[in-house]
């Protein structure tokens, strides 16, 4: 259900396997409420993963803490990148989705033409196999389904993601992979940066050597040159 990366003192890092509910639901423990139960500890969320994503997961351990993180992430100051895998020819490989969302049919969002509070995301791609891309995706904005959204709105919907019309696999290949901030101390008076890298451990396809190739190439994303709009 889950590994523990980090445990800090004012927060928890762990992450979260694929198709394992945030939230608690259908009588069974959702991720948060079953590490509350073996911790001990009562945690505070401050951002979500959908169902089927997998890693990275922050939760705060007090009130403040809560405050802090929460305020970062809606100021952006959380720096998210995620890995996901596609089969097809994207529209375009590498540059911007943007644009405003709506609740489709379904439990499913469409991407709209309008941009008067769009979801923002900043992607690029490298072919790993024959039809196969991976992406790098850096998410501007909090939306949900964001990122499953934008790749189904460049023709090539998450591998896995049968919500959005991919083709069937052992997962939905939809990883958060690094989290990069700027964290203040309050008993101390001192900032400090945390970057957390967490690679897929779940999915055959994450396993090839093409994609292990790729992931070495983006150890440090935050210094990728990332398109410009």
């Amino acid at each position: 259900m889950y590994r523990i990366l980090a445990d800090e003192a004012d927060f928890i890092v762990i992450s979260k396997s694929a198709n394992v509910h945030f939230h608690s639901q259908d009588g069974t423990a959702g991720v948060v409420a079953q590490l509350e139960q073996d911790l001990g500890i009562k945690l505070f969320s401050v951002h979500r993963l959908d169902t089927p994503t997998s890693g990275l997961l922050l939760l705060a351990k007090n009130v403040e803490a809560a405050r802090q993180l929460t305020e970062l992430f809606s100021a952006h100051k959380v720096q998210k990148y995620y890995l996901a895998l596609a089969k097809g020819k994207p529209k375009k490989k590498q540059g911007w989705v943007i644009g405003d969302m709506a609740k489709s049919r379904r439990s499913m969002f469409k991407l709209l033409r309008t941009k008067e509070n769009p979801a923002i995301t900043q992607f690029f791609s490298v072919s790993v196999a024959e039809g196969l891309r991976l992406y790098l995706l850096k998410p501007h904005s909090g939306k949900t389904h964001q990122l499953r959204v934008a790749l189904a709105s460049l023709g090539v919907p998450i591998l896995g993601d049968n919500l959005y019309g991919s083709d069937e696999a052992d997962r939905c290949y939809l990883h958060a992979y690094c989290l990069h901030f700027d964290y203040y101390h309050a008993g101390t008076g001192t900032w400090q940066q945390y970057r957390f890298m967490d690679t897929p451990q779940q999915g055959e396809a994450f396993k090839t050597d093409s994609v292990v190739a790729a992931f070495n190439e983006w150890q440090v994303p935050e210094s990728l040159e990332w398109p410009s709009r």
